[in-house]
């Protein structure tokens, strides 16, 4: 199959680019070439996400754009694959423009259903019938040998990597569809987890980023011992080469909870970082959300973080507009983001997902101008609190891990000649915009701050 060309647009999540870096790589191994041109390409593969209405209606939007191109180039291979495919399944494959159908469980296929479609011509479906059992342990140890031949530093960031700690979710959020894509938890072996980042780490990776859809409930039984995400991150911070360790995302819960922190407060390798969604402020709508926690205990796990580790930043996550939600509910989540004062927050409009319970049980009665006024209302709450939070920058000097050139066009602020912008992160996700040499990326650096915005820190290389 050597000569045929693969164009790869992902969509949605960390979990999901992990999977495009994964496919990229087979496909690469297998004899493919990539291509960052639709125009070029023998096979175009869309990783889907299935999280909000609006990232689908993206992807078809993306399919009658391809479905136009085919009309000219009938020969062209397109393939759905990830969240929105195993939702879907033989629905999809219905799609005049799509030949292949691959869940995330399959995508250690890609290589064979691709080759299949090109030689036969024949459509190909790849999805896990029964998703809400367990994977077979055949299933996992595929799984297990794709993720680790294939898992690689991200080549549009140097020097960072994400690793996979878990795959799935146990929770059962009512509006949340990601059980009924990704299966349930399946916790990797510790040891397959360290010697992918020690293989990183020799590679040249300084950060890593472990990933799950609920990642501190991390959990693996080995022996006698039960491993959680603490152990993973201990043993992780005594590789040589890597600098830096982050996690995401975080469910609120108690378990591992105090040791998370506590390696956090103790290694200066585990980045002061933690993304922890809240949802609502309102106990009322957590209850019908099935989050299984109150406003006042959360703001309580939010203290004792603070407490353990001083300077600890925190990211949320917020659902306006869940059905049934009033202006009483709603300012009670005003009321937490104030009290929270996280660094930043992901706010998003509820989105009914079909097969959830939400969806199933629930009217979704706020209309969309109620939802779309409180997110704005949410959004300049967070905003100020994140300029508040930034200013405390403000002719200070700070260490950045420094991701390349600068995507967005910004006022030249920095006295060095003629370098471009450069864009980095702090330990604790600042993004950091600062003049300088391109030979930079994927190097440390230090940055004074001269200038401070609600989510950007604008500096000086030192």
């Amino acid at each position: 199959m050597n000569g045929k060309i693969v164009h790869i647009k992902s969509f949605g999540c960390q979990m999901n680019k992990l999977d495009t870096a994964l496919v990229s790589s087979a496909l690469k191994e297998a004899g493919f070439s990539l291509t960052a041109s639709v125009k070029e390409a023998d096979v175009v593969l869309i990783n889907t996400c299935s999280v909000r209405e609006h990232a689908e209606q993206r992807v078809l939007s993306h399919l009658g754009h391809l479905k136009h191109i085919k009309e000219n180039k009938p020969d062209l291979i397109v393939g759905v694959i990830g969240c929105m495919a195993q939702r879907l399944g033989d629905k999809l494959l219905e799609h005049e423009a799509v030949n292949i159908v691959c869940g995330p469980t399959q995508i250690p296929q890609i290589a064979k259903l691709i080759t299949e479609a090109l030689e036969r011509n024949e459509k190909r479906l790849a999805v896990t019938e029964k998703i809400l059992q367990k994977t077979s342990e055949n299933q996992n140890q595929t799984l297990e040998r794709f993720e680790s031949a294939y898992g690689i530093e991200d080549k549009k960031i140097p020097s960072q990597a994400y690793v996979r700690a878990m795959r799935g979710c146990n929770n059962f959020c009512t509006y949340c569809i990601v059980p009924y894509v990704r299966g349930p938890e399946v916790c990797r072996a510790p040891e397959a987890i360290i010697e992918q980042i020690k293989r990183l780490a020799s590679q040249g990776v300084k950060q890593v980023t472990l990933l799950g859809q609920t990642v501190n409930s991390y959990k693996y039984k080995k022996g006698r011992r039960i491993w959680c995400l603490a152990d993973l991150l201990d043993a992780a911070s005594a590789i040589e080469g890597i600098e830096w360790l982050k996690f995401v995302t975080s469910y609120p819960s108690e378990e591992f909870f105090d040791e998370i922190l506590q390696v956090m407060a103790d290694s200066p390798k585990v980045c002061n970082y933690l993304h922890i969604p809240a949802q609502s402020g309102s106990d009322k709508i957590l209850r019908a959300m099935n989050r299984n926690y109150t406003a006042a205990w959360y703001l309580e796990l939010l203290a004792k973080a603070r407490a353990t580790v001083p300077g600890i930043a925190i990211a949320g996550d917020f659902i306006v507009g869940f059905p049934g939600e009033t202006e009483e509910d709603f300012e009670a989540t005003v009321e937490l983001l104030k009290k929270a004062r996280y660094r930043n927050s992901f706010i998003f409009k509820y989105s009914p997902r079909p097969g959830t319970t939400a969806d199933k049980r629930l009217e979704d009665t706020v209309p969309a101008e109620v939802k779309q006024k409180r997110i704005a209302e949410l959004l300049a709450v967070q905003e100020k609190i994140s300029d508040e939070l930034s200013r405390d920058f403000l002719d200070k000097e700070v260490k950045v891990l420094v991701e390349g050139l600068s995507k967005k066009s910004h006022l030249n602020i920095g006295g060095s000649g003629d370098n471009p912008q450069l864009v980095g992160r702090t330990a604790t996700d600042y993004i950091v915009v600062f003049n300088g040499p391109t030979s930079l990326a994927g190097q440390f650096a230090k940055v004074k701050i001269t200038k401070t915005s609600p989510l950007t820190l604008f500096g000086e290389l030192i």
